[in-house]
């Protein structure tokens, strides 16, 4: 079907993208020790190590092969799993790390700068998960390449894999992410979702959850093509107007947009070398582009910005925050580019493998810009290492306080999910439980 004939979608010529994290917490985990990587892994929610109480928030693909699932009890998982430093180095044994979420935190942070970049249209849902808007940035012409080329950014700039699902909707962009995880990539273009959604079980439609899946079983549907054929009316009878909902999204049907979440607080840009830097001359390079990128963006959205800031990465994964806060908002590119290369100076004999450049303190009145006499006085300056903690308490603003909207890019307006959970009220497909499980 051409896409211009396309029903049940907010744009006939809509492309949706939805980036998913696989086994995120213990993707993390094993990025701050690389040793872990291709070992069963458990992260625990209420876990403290040595100990048997909490619950499983995530568990890497090699531990699933043991039974061991999201939401099940750390106790449960150890019987399943023992725990290595218990069973004398056995081969069947498991690793288990209590959950770090400032960490997590930071690193979801890097990979939300990535997607704002490739985006001015960003619905950030849970720690782990994003939709896109790329309608007018890619089209579909170009998805399928877009979607491998934001992976191997995402693994290579952050060393963490994310699953990308394209689609026309929302919902079936969704379902799409986690058809081939982990590390997975599906395209499903104009015309194709009925046919995609068919053969999938029921409980793979987006807004179908265990208790529903079952409650639909009992009405003989075990398919998404089941529902799509089902009697609405009867599905609204027995769900409420959920009913009528999911019916239409088996269908290939949601009018739903991308939309981000308000005002943004913040606009970054970051960049990574190919290898770690130590040239200044090379730093300087990036931070003056990138400034002049993150003004022309504040200009596009009629933005004025108080407090100017930047980050560094050094090998392997340190990072560290500087800012200068202004005595009022402005829009001054070259303001920006000047106090970022003054902030650089710190970092000028130290090797570099990222550099980042953020405005914040947003303001979208349009008021008189403020004068900057006094501006030394305004002056901030804070540090977060790698497991997101502020190095500089005194600080006046936790400018290095490594949080979704610290340094991320994200323009985020405060409104974070909990960590696994997607704005929908979905569990997560990918199987990490919700923190507010274990709250």
């Amino acid at each position: 079907m051409d896409a211009t004939r396309l029903p049940g979608t907010a744009r006939p010529d809509q492309v949706v993208a939805h980036v998913d994290m696989d086994c995120f917490y213990a993707a993390c985990e094993q990025r701050r020790k690389p040793e872990l990587s291709g070992e069963p892994l458990v992260v625990g929610m209420g876990y403290e190590d040595g100990e048997t109480h909490g619950a499983v928030a995530t568990a890497s693909y090699e531990a699933r092969e043991y039974g061991v699932e999201s939401a099940m009890a750390i106790s449960e998982a150890l019987e399943r799993l023992p725990r290595r430093a218990d069973a004398d180095g056995d081969a069947d044994t498991g690793i288990y790390r209590p959950v770090d979420l400032d960490y997590y935190e930071s690193v979801a942070a890097e990979v939300k700068t990535i997607l704002h970049a490739e985006s001015d249209t960003v619905r950030e849902v849970s720690i782990d998960e994003a939709y896109l808007d790329i309608t007018d940035a890619v089209g579909w012409d170009g998805a399928a390449a877009w979607a491998s080329d934001l992976r191997a950014t995402i693994e290579s700039e952050v060393g963490v894999v994310a699953s990308v699902g394209v689609a026309p909707t929302m919902s079936a962009a969704k379902v799409a992410s986690d058809r081939e995880k982990p590390d997975g990539l599906v395209v499903v273009e104009p015309g194709d979702v009925r046919e995609f959604f068919a053969d999938l079980p029921v409980d793979e439609v987006h807004g179908v959850g265990p208790v529903t899946a079952r409650q639909l079983a009992d009405l003989g549907i075990e398919t998404a093509g089941g529902l799509a054929r089902a009697d609405p009316e009867v599905l609204e009878s027995r769900f409420g107007e959920r009913g009528r909902e999911i019916w239409r999204y088996a269908r290939g049907e949601d009018t739903r947009e991308v939309t981000p979440r308000g005002d943004p607080k913040s606009l970054s840009r970051e960049s990574a070398f190919t290898e770690a830097v130590e040239a200044i001359e090379e730093k300087e390079r990036k931070v003056t582009t990138l400034a002049a990128a993150v003004a022309d963006r504040a200009h596009r959205k009629e933005a004025r910005y108080q407090t100017i800031g930047i980050k560094v990465v050094e090998p392997p994964f340190d990072v560290h925050t500087r800012a200068r806060s202004l005595p009022g908002p402005v829009a001054d590119a070259d303001l920006v580019e000047s106090i970022a290369l003054d902030l650089l100076s710190e970092f000028a004999e130290r090797p570099v493998r990222k550099l980042g450049v953020r405005v914040s303190n947003l303001d979208f009145s349009g008021g008189e810009q403020a004068s900057l006499g006094g501006f030394g006085d305004g002056s901030e300056t804070a540090e977060t290492a790698a497991n997101g903690s502020p190095a500089d308490a005194s600080a006046s603003t936790p400018e290095g306080q490594a949080s979704l909207t610290a340094f991320d890019g994200t323009e985020s307006n405060g409104d974070t999910d909990s960590a696994a959970t997607s704005d929908d009220g979905v569990d997560d497909t990918d199987g990490q439980a919700s923190l507010g499980d274990f709250g």
